[in-house]
């Protein structure tokens, strides 16, 4: 007897992916464009074609099932697939070379996602990462040494692309003493980072003696000197690792304004391969939902 085939409808599985990576709905329907309605109208299409339950909601959201984990890596090679071919029969494949351009704390689990999604998508794009701090790329970036570059800077004061606004936040090892310590040994990942001069006239507002302890360019040297509680330094509240912990509401500490990551693009911001790099910074740094600025 032979084997019925069926055939899996591909918007169907864009739609179960995005809510899948979204854990919720409305983030996915924000993404595609539908509204709440049509996204649950059309995942429910797709558990009925295979017969499973693909998502469970409990107090955290929604999550995958068993079914629903197993039909998500397939579901994302087709979809790459069914994209790159797409691309190729009309003529569309993106191709050459694209640099992207990040400040030392983005790269890890800030900017993976992109750039997972971008090479999956895009394989045949060969794409460069370059890290620095804000203002060296942001230079690299008006000498065409970059195409496109995230930049860290106060809220406000920058012109590119605000895509999250994060707080600024002191940072120590896991019940260290290091910030009680006077003059307060400060590590700074770099004398260009974006968040010196804010931390420093903070300290100095607020009548702190200070002192760095190492600033040369490299955030993991950084991290161990905070670590070892060395020192105490300043990042991001979303980019902290999770085996240090934010100094909060410390009275012996000044708070620290928040900043904003913002995208500029280079000249030659029309060409195919780096604006679709724009929307997967879009869409996937950090691998939140894709609503843009958010004040955590």
């Amino acid at each position: 007897m032979p084997v019925m085939i069926g055939n899996l409808d591909t918007s169907l599985l864009r739609t179960f992916v995005t809510v899948a990576e979204k854990a919720s709905m409305t983030a996915a329907a924000t993404c595609l464009h539908l509204t709440q309605g049509a996204v649950s109208q059309q995942v429910r299409r797709l558990e009925d074609i295979l017969d499973v339950t693909l998502f469970e909601r409990d107090r955290r959201g929604l999550s995958l099932t068993a079914s629903g984990e197993r039909l998500f890596a397939r579901a994302r090679q087709l979809l790459a697939l069914n994209d790159e071919i797409w691309a190729e029969m009309k003529g569309e494949a993106q191709s050459g070379q694209v640099r992207l351009g990040v400040p030392f704390d983005l790269v890890g689990r800030a900017i993976s996602p992109v750039l997972k999604n971008y090479n999956a998508a895009f394989p045949q794009v060969e794409l460069s990462l370059i890290c620095a701090a804000s203002p060296d790329l942001k230079a690299a970036l008006d000498a065409g040494e970059i195409d496109l570059a995230l930049i860290e800077e106060p809220v406000n004061e920058g012109a590119g692309e605000c895509l999250r606004i994060e707080r600024l936040v002191w940072v120590g090892a896991k019940g260290g003493m290091a910030r009680r310590k006077r003059p307060l040994p400060v590590s700074m990942v770099s004398q260009r980072c974006a968040f010196r001069s804010a931390v420093f006239d903070a300290l100095g507002r607020y009548d702190v003696p200070w002192r760095t302890v190492f600033e040369s360019g490299n955030i993991e040297a950084t991290a161990v000197t905070v670590r070892a509680d060395m020192a105490i330094t300043t990042w991001l509240a979303v980019t902290v690792p999770d085996d240090l912990e934010i100094i909060a509401n410390d009275p012996d500490l000044p708070a620290l304004p928040a900043f904003a990551i913002n995208m500029y693009g280079a000249e030659n911001a029309a060409k195919p391969a780096l604006s679709a790099l724009a929307e997967h910074v879009r869409k996937h740094l950090f691998g939140d939902d894709c609503e843009g600025a958010s004040l955590k």
